[in-house]
């Protein structure tokens, strides 16, 4: 098969442009599908590898890490192999690791090959955009990336549903052996509906010793976070080590693709101050937001008694209205300051989250579900015009790097909170059941069994609320920091940012 030049890309057209457009739409669902079917999956997860929920995090962010580390390779995938044919590995590879997820019986095996999935998950979201961008005409090009923008927000509102229904009324493997068939499908009909669509490929050198650095920082830090409250933190010679090797690891990792020539991760874009801004910006509110996302669900199941279904249920509702807001924040972006937008978006998270640090153990579902649908409203507000402001502030030649490294630190960024946030609220939910057992009094140790119980709920919840309560600290600083970034003179595309 002859690649193609990127001139000489043929436009596909009938049923052939709307099945590839089905096929690389349904990848890039289920790659993002994959981020949030597993958070309420946790519990189960955790109670059939006999370990604690905690633990079970990791299959999160593991997935999250290895992702984020995989996106700065596609451009080098993509010159080497061709996008198609990049793409179809990737797909392919994403359900032979779903399944290995599967037949896991090891906590330790299953974040392996969760790991595993990240890595050929991470190019298939850039990918997907490049080639509904190629396969749709000029005049099209805005229904390419409605189809993508649609199938990225939907997927991780029905991720929570599926998640928690397939757990409740079958088992947790089952949430990555649905990835086969559809991998399969997708794999197969790729190969096919868009070999004419190949592109050129061609040696181009790949920066393995700043590869190296990322990993070696990446995953020392990751799995500091993930491990310290096992070993007493900066107690434990393990820590210590782990924390040394991450520093040491970032500071050679930005004096090397500082000075190399052809960097895996391009910093230098760093130097334009409103892209700075806004993808500190952004890291700031993904954590946050990321963070409260994993928390909710295991808060639900282990302290308010919510099976899987429900919590998965009740979770989701947070996307509902983001879906049909979105269309409005598209177009108000052309015509509104777009910091005013994001500014709103963030602030209107911020502000319900807060709402959210002052629940009770008696918060009835419905309360909880109605707060989160109303702070859903603020996601595509700060997502979707933080996207082309940051964009916007870089030279054109640099939007794809920019764009590359926006991807990776935001992904990372959930990563890194959910370790954050997850060992936060097992401190403070021993930190306040101390404070509580101490002010009782000594006579009422007869009831304890059912003191204890009592107890251990308002410790987690105190602990709950104290989580939020930061996350709505972070939010609202994260959008003051907005109006540092200067007012855009030149818009970018919708094309290009997408």
């Amino acid at each position: 098969m002859n690649a193609l030049s990127r001139d000489d890309i043929p436009v596909l057209s009938g049923g052939a442009m709307w099945i590839a457009a089905i096929i690389l739409a349904v990848s890039n669902f289920v790659v993002v599908l994959d981020m949030t079917i597993a958070n309420v999956s946790v519990p189960h997860i955790a109670g059939g590898l006999a370990v604690s929920p905690l633990e079970g995090t990791y299959v999160i962010t593991s997935y999250a890490v290895a992702e984020a580390i995989a996106v700065p390779l596609t451009g080098w995938l993509v010159g080497r192999f061709g996008a198609v044919r990049t793409f179809s590995l990737c797909v392919l590879l994403f359900g032979v690791f779903s399944t290995l997820c599967g037949l896991a019986h090891e906590l330790s095996v299953l974040v392996a090959m969760r790991a595993f999935q990240g890595l050929s998950g991470g190019p298939l979201m850039p990918l997907t955009q490049t080639l509904l961008m190629r396969i749709f005409p000029g005049e099209k090009k805005t229904t390419a990336i409605a189809i993508w923008g649609t199938t990225t927000l939907l997927a991780p509102i029905f991720g929570p549903i599926m998640g928690g229904y397939i757990c409740d009324n079958w088992s947790w493997p089952f949430i990555f052996y649905i990835n086969i068939p559809i991998t399969i499908i997708c794999g197969f009909f790729a190969t096919r509906v868009l070999k004419g669509c190949e592109t050129e490929t061609f040696k181009n050198p790949i920066d393995f010793v700043g590869l190296g650095l990322l990993v070696i920082w990446v995953a020392s830090l990751q799995l500091m976070l993930d491990e310290g409250k096992n070993y007493d933190w900066f107690e434990s010679t393990y820590i210590v080590t782990l924390l040394i090797i991450a520093i040491l690891g970032f500071i050679a990792f930005i004096i090397w693709e500082l000075t190399e020539k052809q960097p895996i991760v391009d910093l230098r874009v760093f130097r334009h101050w409103g892209y700075f801004v806004s993808v500190g910006t952004l890291s700031l509110t993904f954590g946050a937001f990321f963070g409260s996302i994993v928390l909710t669900p295991l808060w639900l199941q282990s302290s308010m008694g919510y099976t899987a279904t429900w919590s998965g249920l009740t979770t989701a509702t947070l996307g509902m209205l983001a879906v049909l807001v979105a269309p409005i924040v598209a177009r108000l972006s052309s015509k509104v300051d777009p910091r005013i937008l994001v500014f709103f978006g963030i602030t209107w998270m911020g502000i319900l989250t807060l709402f959210r640090s002052f629940a009770a153990t008696n918060i009835t579902q419905e309360n909880i579900a109605i707060l989160m649908l109303i702070q859903g409203i603020g996601m595509p507000f700060f997502f979707l015009p933080l996207t082309g402001l940051a964009l916007s502030s870089v030279d054109p030649h640099e939007i794809a790097s920019a764009a590359g490294l926006m991807s990776f630190l935001r992904t990372l960024s959930g990563a890194f909170a959910t370790s954050i946030v997850t060992t936060s609220w097992d401190n403070r939910t021993t930190y306040f059941r101390s404070e509580l057992v101490s002010i009782l009094p000594e006579n009422m140790e007869i009831q304890k069994p059912i003191l204890d119980h009592i107890v251990q709920g308002q410790s987690i919840m105190l602990a709950t609320n104290y989580i939020f309560l930061i996350s709505a600290l972070v939010l609202i600083l994260a959008g003051l920091c907005i109006w540092l970034v200067p007012k855009p003179k030149h818009e970018i595309s919708s094309t290009a940012a997408h």
